[in-house]
């Protein structure tokens, strides 16, 4: 029977999402945490590949669990929920755990993801680690033209990182916006699929238009080049957020 697990964490203290050999990842604290609950080895597969230090307050993994073998008991999904948050540690929290058909795949599956960076020209002392510091006062309006701009494009590889395996860098933007809330400045961005690090580099782009060392049609520039050295600084890791992951409506089923 194939599960989905809808969890959200704080990156801070994880080298992204990913198992890496010797590091500690979200991954592989979730593979351990399950395989010692369920008796049995499981592999999550997630719905994307959050970097080191990158934050998910919406967040989808599938599992396999097998009930024919001899140790196997049928699935509480509740219980598990609830065993797995006295668990884990205390950044991941788990949701919700469902039933889905059994082709039903949290990467390939998902329709759209939307992402927010948050920044701020103030010391915040109780957000540490979840924004990024910037040393300007930004022009919101710049901002939101050049969010504008973006969304009349659908190559993105001079936002992409280099020498990546994806096989296109388009995608289809359908929503990117800059919003004042309290201290900080948040950029929203939705589209169906997104790059490596391209996000971040939005942000960074976007962020030379607000600060005036970039223009409107430069910024139209640096698109049309297709040239990742063209675009601005990629930024930091900890202001990043996956917030919503979403599905069709027929993955879940009864069981």
């Amino acid at each position: 029977m194939r599960y989905f697990i809808h969890l959200a964490y704080n990156g801070t203290n994880y080298c992204g999402w990913q198992t890496q050999p010797d590091l500690p990842t979200v991954q592989y604290t979730l593979d351990q945490a399950l395989g010692t609950l369920l008796r049995q080895p499981i592999a999550v597969v997630g719905c994307g590949r959050t970097d080191t230090g990158v934050h998910a307050s919406d967040f989808y993994a599938h599992f396999n669990y097998d009930e024919t073998t001899p140790s196997a008991t049928p699935l509480d999904t509740d219980q598990l929920t609830f065993k797995l948050n006295s668990f884990l540690p205390a950044d991941i929290a788990i949701f919700e755990i469902f039933p889905v058909r059994d082709n039903a795949h949290a990467r390939f599956d998902a329709i759209a993801r939307t992402y927010q960076y948050h920044v701020s020209d103030q010391r915040l002392p109780f957000c540490q680690g979840l924004y990024s510091r910037i040393y300007f006062h930004p022009d919101l309006d710049m901002m939101n033209r050049g969010a504008e701009i973006l969304m009349e494009y659908e190559d993105f590889t001079s936002f992409a990182k280099l020498h990546t395996q994806v096989k296109t860098n388009i995608c289809h933007l359908s929503h990117a916006r800059w919003e004042k809330e309290g201290d900080q400045w948040v950029f929203t961005i939705r589209s169906n699929r997104f790059l490596r690090n391209m996000v971040r580099s939005v942000t960074g782009t976007l962020l030379d238009v607000g600060r005036g060392k970039l223009t409107l049609d430069g910024l139209r520039e640096i698109i049309e080049s297709k040239n990742r050295c063209a675009a601005g600084v990629s930024m930091p890791p900890q202001g990043l957020f996956l917030t919503r992951v979403e599905y069709p409506d027929d993955l879940r089923v009864e069981k």
